[in-house]
This record gives structure tokens, C-alpha cells and sequence, in this order.
């Protein structure tokens, strides 16, 4: 059954809020809900195979291990057991291996309750304990965010409409991608309002709604959809890296949001929320100075850059050519064993990434054509592998290319880690910090209870699973003073 929240129990937890450190637990509180919200990376059990280019600089031999999924998921497993919240979002999971990856989530923690959104390769999916809380409905899967609702278990009590609590387990689109995070949050939280409705809320007035929306927002205080749950609509005069996110203004439906983590009720002796996303400082390095803000653009490289880029190819060129005009000396490139022996330096086999996609058609590697489309009924078209064509070689700017192409998708990790592993690594000193994983509460509730994680090194690392940091808190109702 599900418990009606206590209306006289809670008032003194209600008007006060507990900040905890990691490593600690939530506390059990009566009548609340706890929510833990953490991006662990890719598990690279059977995906994710370039996870360790994300430990910078470079695992040695001996130190590989922390990169494994074993290693990894033993923290993660240590973490999430140690906060031991009733409801706990993860962003980033694999459904190619995600029965096994987590199993230990049902097993070992109590996690019984589980479910996976149903698209695409990087996934969202929400736990629970059916001892504390139950599923009421459906839940619903939108454009990257995961809607669940749930009710608290007490067996002593029945059910009671007004007690049901929405979670949106939130991981909004990465990269130049300001308009689709504002309409993938628009979709989720109207979601919520609708279910709400359904189970008929309390009076029917958008200000009961017992909302949490978390996960990874991919951006900051800047960020459209950050903006739209803050201030309750955003309109076409707000730009995110000079784009619109909006034609025309858009309401949130019911009062804005509260950025659990900045509650007036958390004392960090004027220190702000800590960051979330916690890695090395690579942009200043890899991007001309004057255009970090166009890296997705038109991104331009360093001479830093260029010239260790330069310096690594003409380590590998020892495929020579002889130009037709006898006065000219031979030239250097790299062949295909060249490429190879980069390519399995870089990404341990040849066969994978898109360093290696992109250099086979620099080489002259042709994607075969698909058939016309009435020839595609009823056959299974199979293609050929990519490979390295004999013959084939890669000049010093295709070379460049490579690696422009791995900028302009943002792979600023991988570069720098290959720059390293090549003989070639930048000075990178400084760790770059920002709060791209947010927790937002309806104005129906309160925080009893935020537990900050934080980190001085670049993560991932020894210590921390992900290069994300996790936010946790407990809610309960907000209960209005008589006075």
C-alpha cells in the first residue's frame, strides 16, 4: 500500500535541511523521498570500448585496470550502496549489456524495481525499492527523459491520490543542441503535469504537483533548459551559443522550479554548489585562442597542435612516393602499415573508431552504394567491411583531418589523450569545472536532506567511476506555516 504523507509529524525536518559530504548516506526520513541522479559513463563491458581514453593522462600498464567495468562498477556499486536512496537515476547505461552490467543493483543493493528507456545507444534508466516506494503508472519515454510515478509504501495506510510523486530522469542532448534540450525538458515536464492530472492532483492546481526532475542537462546556468525551469518560460530573445532555443515564448505549466543544490536552506559558508563535471582542461590547449566558443563550428586547431601533430606523422611516414618530375626529392607518407601501427597504438586494434573510418576514406576506401529500393525487398544487404586499402596513403593534412573531424565532434578527450600516448602530450594543468547534472523540485516540495560529491582531481580516476559527479537529496512535502 501507499502512505498518505504525514500533515504534523514532519513540520520541524520540513523547515530545515541536512548537507551532507560524500562518503555518506541519506538519511531515512519519514514521509520523504530520496533521489540519487548519476551519469556513469558508458559501461564498456561490451560498449564503450574507448572508455580509457577518458583517464587523463594516460593508465599505465599497471594502472589499466581502473578503467575496466569490473573495476568501475565495483565504486559505483560502493557509492550507490553507501547513499542508499529510495529512487536512483542513472544516464549513460548500454542496452547491449545492461542486464548483466547491473545486475548487482537487484542483487546485492535491493533494487527491484527497474526501467530502461527504450531508445538509442547512451540510455537513461530508473531504479527503485518496492519496499519504499511503488509504481503507479505507466512510465513514459520522451525525447531522452524517462517519467516515473511513484507512491511511498506503508502497508498500514491506503493509497491516497495526492501523494503521488513524479521523477524525470533527465540525460538532454550533448553538443550545439541549445533548441532540442529546451523542447526534450518542455516534453518531459508537460508529461508530468498530464499524469498528475490523471490521478486526479490534489484540487487540480499545478502548484500541487510533486515534481523531481534531474539527470544531465549537458550545460550550465546558460543552457535554454536550465533557464526554462528557473525563471518558468523562455521566449526567442535568449540565445545559447548565439542560436535561438525558442521561436516563440514558452510557459512552463505550472510555477517555475528550485535548483535543489542552491536552497536558501544549505549553508556551504558562501560557497557554491559543486560541480558535477570534473575533467582536465583540454579547449584552451587544442582551440586557437579566440574561437573556444566556435570549436563546434569552425574549429581551428592550436599551433601547439599542429605542430605535435606534424611531429607524430612524420614519425609514422615511411611510405615514400616519387613525384614524376625527376627534381623533386621523394616525399614521405603514411602507407598502410603506417596507419595501422597508429591505429592500434591509439585505439589498441585496428577496425575501430572513427579515426580509423575517416583514414580509410582519406585512403581511398569508397562506402559501396545500396541497391535502388525496389531491389531491398525481401534481401539482407550486407556490406563489405571498412578497411585500409592496399595502396592506399595518407598525406600530413589528411592526417590533420583525422583529428579536425574528431574536434569538430567534440572527442577533445580523445585527442589529448592520443597526443600523450603518441609521445606527443600537452601541458595540460588545470581541471575544468562545471554543474551540467541538476535536480530540480516543484514548489510542493522542500529538501530534507543534499548530499554534495566532491572531487579536487580530474575524473574519471582511481577513485571516481565516471566523469561525472552524482547528486543526491530526500524531499518532503513543503508544509506552510499556520502563522
Amino acid at each position: 500500500m501507499c502512505r498518505p504523507t504525514p500533515n504534523h509529524a514532519m513540520v520541524a525536518a520540513a523547515s530545515s535541511c541536512q548537507h551532507l559530504v560524500s562518503p555518506a548516506a541519506l538519511p531515512r526520513i519519514p514521509g520523504a523521498l530520496s533521489v540519487l541522479s548519476y551519469n556513469i559513463l558508458l559501461p564498456n563491458s561490451q560498449d564503450g570500448w574507448w572508455t580509457y581514453k577518458m583517464y587523463f593522462p594516460p593508465l599505465s600498464n599497471d594502472q589499466s585496470i581502473f578503467s575496466s567495468w569490473d573495476y568501475r562498477k565495483s565504486l559505483l556499486q560502493e557509492r550507490i550502496g553507501l547513499i542508499d536512496a529510495d529512487v536512483v537515476c542513472l544516464q549513460e547505461v548500454s542496452p547491449l549489456s545492461f542486464e548483466n552490467d547491473f545486475a548487482f543493483m537487484t542483487d546485492d543493493l535491493g533494487y527491484d524495481g527497474v526501467e530502461l528507456f527504450k531508445k538509442g545507444r547512451f540510455r537513461p534508466a530508473t531504479f527503485w525499492k518496492k519496499d519504499r516506494v511503488a509504481l503507479v503508472d505507466t512510465p513514459q519515454h520522451k525525447d531522452r527523459t524517462l517519467l516515473t510515478t511513484f507512491c511511498l509504501v506503508d502497508e498500514r495506510t491506503e493509497v491516497t491520490n495526492k501523494d503521488y510523486w513524479h521523477v524525470l530522469n533527465c540525460h538532454l542532448q550533448a553538443g550545439k543542441q541549445g533548441g532540442r534540450r529546451v523542447r526534450q525538458i518542455i516534453e518531459g515536464t508537460t508529461a508530468a503535469l498530464k499524469a498528475a492530472r490523471k490521478h486526479r492532483l490534489n484540487g487540480d492546481t499545478p502548484e500541487n504537483l510533486k515534481l523531481i526532475v534531474c539527470g544531465d542537462f549537458n550545460g550550465g546556468e546558460e543552457c535554454g533548459a536550465v533557464q526554462y525551469l528557473e525563471k518558468g518560460s523562455i521566449g526567442p530573445d535568449f540565445l545559447e551559443d548565439g542560436d535561438q532555443v525558442s521561436s516563440k515564448i514558452k510557459v512552463l505549466p505550472f510555477p517555475p522550479l528550485s535548483d535543489v543544490f542552491s536552497a536558501d536552506c544549505i549553508d556551504r559558508g558562501g560557497v557554491p554548489p559543486p560541480a558535477t563535471l570534473v575533467v582536465p582542461e583540454l579547449i584552451s590547449h587544442l582551440i586557437q585562442r579566440g574561437t573556444v566558443e566556435s570549436a563546434y563550428e569552425e574549429p581551428t586547431f592550436s599551433e601547439g597542435v599542429l605542430d605535435r601533430l606534424r611531429k607524430i606523422y612524420s614519425k609514422f611516414a615511411t611510405f615514400c612516393i616519387t613525384e614524376s618530375s625527376s627534381d623533386q626529392l621523394p616525399q614521405m607518407y603514411m602507407g598502410k602499415d603506417d596507419v595501422e601501427r597508429w591505429l592500434t597504438i591509439i585505439n589498441l586494434r585496428v577496425g575501430r573508431g572513427t579515426e580509423f573510418r575517416t583514414a580509410a576514406k582519406y585512403m581511398g576506401w569508397v562506402e559501396p552504394k545500396d541497391p535502388p529500393v525496389e531491389s531491398k525487398k525481401n534481401s539482407n544487404i550486407e556490406h563489405p567491411p571498412i578497411h585500409i586499402p592496399v595502396g592506399g596513403f595518407l598525406s600530413v593534412d589528411d592526417f590533420i583531418g583525422v583529428y579536425l573531424d574528431e574536434l569538430r565532434q567534440g572527442k577533445f578527450w580523445g585527442i589529448a589523450w592520443d597526443l600523450a600516448a603518441l609521445g606527443e602530450p600537452l601541458p595540460v594543468r588545470d581541471v575544468f569545472r562545471a554543474r551540467y547534472d541538476r535536480m530540480y523540485a516543484s514548489q510542493s516540495l522542500t529538501p530534507a536532506a543534499v548530499l554534495d560529491t566532491l572531487s579536487v582531481n580530474a575524473c574519471p580516476n582511481q577513485k571516481e567511476p565516471s566523469d561525472h559527479l552524482p547528486i543526491c537529496a530526500s524531499f518532503l512535502p513543503r508544509i506552510e506555516s499556520s502563522e
